[in-house]
């Protein structure tokens, strides 16, 4: 099942469940994300606050913040089935005789249904303001008590390259200065930067559309580590079994989802800056201030009434793990395309997604569990991974317990252990030296070979229970009074 709109979506949660709504009035000043935070770290359901002080506009934090939730959202029991599904679309051959290209017929109209396409019309029309528009009807809210102010933390950040016209969706955090600005924090490492980094070499202001709460695939493509070239849109599409309909901006040249909450329309100056942060973020720490370029609002695009969608970030685990887990079995798939090896790949959710890695491989030569390591620090968002764990393909990565048990009995320090210096780290990292730059750890507990030091020790060592005898406990289980 698939959603046009974040309201769908929410009737859809209600309809399971998964949603409690809280009438009591509610403060957007730490208040709603205490609430919010208590819930996540629970495992509660998504909260639809309706009695908001000062506003009225509803609320809707913990949306994504569970598996089943996500499975919901994604309109899939099987992540991993989304992932192939973009696999079979990404590395599709172009047909060469004719046989080929009537079979090919079926797969190019699926495509061609993917696609993003504009209409005439949205929901998100249905209040337009180019005269004058401010933010003071959205309930922005603060999240810790050492926040430099109100943040919002589920907006989609949509930007079009200068030079190639292809269009990203991000999600970054985006702090409220006043009224008419706000604060970009997107950081050097996203195409959001980066696109606004080309602009400014012409000297010419980069327009910029914010979304509030749209439908989940277009959420989740905005956080998804989708391949440099492919339209975030199309992606969408693909994840949502449809193309995504777009209305035109009033008052910037960008195209928006038709059917979202809230659009803010503006543009980033080329050298403008203004200090951004503190902010309490995922990794559990305020981030320090730091100087971002400046978003100014020139339109706004909402309905009647939208819902105003919003997380909490901090110490694991929160909303934000939920989403990064699928990304990371939906994204499984395209990395095995890449390195065959490669059986299943982890980032646990405490490790915050970019800190910890584990990885298991078939493995069928010696170096190659470094080999791995290095691929995956050169694949694309994965270069700010800080630690990369590989075992081999009979352990299971979801098992603290297994992984340990390799790590301890496969591991010499000093032969499997080793760092590489001056990489590319999340700017969030609490530890990093420098801003941006830090290094990696890279841990190999696969079993070593002979050629890499491992004479006395291999597969035939390994405990294992005599298959016969495991064969005739199993006919007398019952026997023995087991059930």
């Amino acid at each position: 099942m698939s959603f046009e709109s974040l309201g769908d979506y929410l009737r859809a949660l209600d309809g399971a469940g998964e949603v409690k709504r809280i009438k009591a009035s509610v403060d957007i000043d730490l208040e709603v994300a205490e609430i919010l935070r208590r819930t996540m770290y629970s495992g509660g359901p998504a909260l639809l606050f309706e009695n908001i002080e000062g506003y009225d506009m509803p609320i809707l934090g913990n949306a994504f913040g569970s598996l089943r939730r996500m499975q919901i959202a994604l309109g899939t029991e099987k992540f991993e089935e989304l992932g192939r599904r973009n696999v079979k679309m990404m590395t599709m051959e172009p047909p060469s005789g004719m046989v080929q290209k009537l079979r090919a017929i079926p797969r190019l109209q699926a495509i061609s249904s993917y696609a993003p396409y504009v209409v005439k019309k949205g929901s998100v029309e249905e209040i337009v303001e180019t005269s004058s528009p401010t933010l003071s009807a959205f309930p922005v809210t603060k999240s810790w008590p050492k926040d430099a102010g109100r943040f919002i933390t589920m907006g989609i950040t949509i930007t079009r390259h200068p030079d190639s016209g292809r269009r990203n969706l991000g999600l970054y955090r985006l702090q409220i200065i006043d009224e008419t600005t706000v604060g970009m924090h997107w950081q050097i490492h996203h195409r959001g930067a980066h696109h606004y980094k080309t602009q400014s070499e012409t000297q010419k202001r980069l327009e910029v559309a914010v979304v509030i709460g749209a439908d989940p695939a277009t959420i989740f493509s905005a956080v998804a580590p989708v391949p440099e070239g492919l339209d975030k849109y199309l992606f969408a599409g693909i994840i949502k079994g449809k193309g995504i309909p777009l209305v035109k901006c009033r008052t910037i040249d960008l195209e928006v989802p038709a059917n979202a909450e809230i659009v803010l329309e503006g543009y980033v100056e080329p050298e403008e800056r203004h200090i951004e942060g503190p902010f309490g973020d995922h990794t559990g720490y305020y981030t320090p201030p730091e100087s971002f370029p400046v978003f100014h609002l020139t339109g706004i695009l909402r309905r009647e009434r939208p819902l105003y969608l919003c997380t909490v970030v901090g110490k694991p685990i929160l909303e934000d793990a939920y989403i990064g887990k699928a990304v990371e079995r939906i994204f499984l798939p395209l990395m095995q395309v890449f390195h065959p090896e490669i059986v299943d790949f982890s980032m646990p959710s405490a490790g915050w997604f970019q800190g910890l890695a584990i990885v298991s491989i078939k493995k069928t030569y010696p170096g190659q569990a470094r080999k791995v390591m290095m691929a995956l620090w050169g694949l694309g968002q994965l270069m700010l991974t800080k630690m990369i764990v590989v075992v081999d393909h009979e352990v299971n990565i979801h098992d603290v317990n297994d992984v340990i048990w390799a790590v301890t009995t496969r591991v010499d320090p000093q032969r499997d252990v080793f760092i590489v210096d001056h990489t590319p780290t999340d700017t969030l990292d609490p530890t990093a030296p420098s801003p941006n730059l830090g290094s990696k750890l890279g841990i190999d507990a696969t079993v070593k070979m002979k050629e890499e030091g491992w004479h006395w020790m291999g597969e035939a060592q390994l405990a294992v229970p005599d298959p016969s005898t495991v064969e005739l406990v199993n006919r007398r289980w019952q026997e023995y009074g087991f059930s």
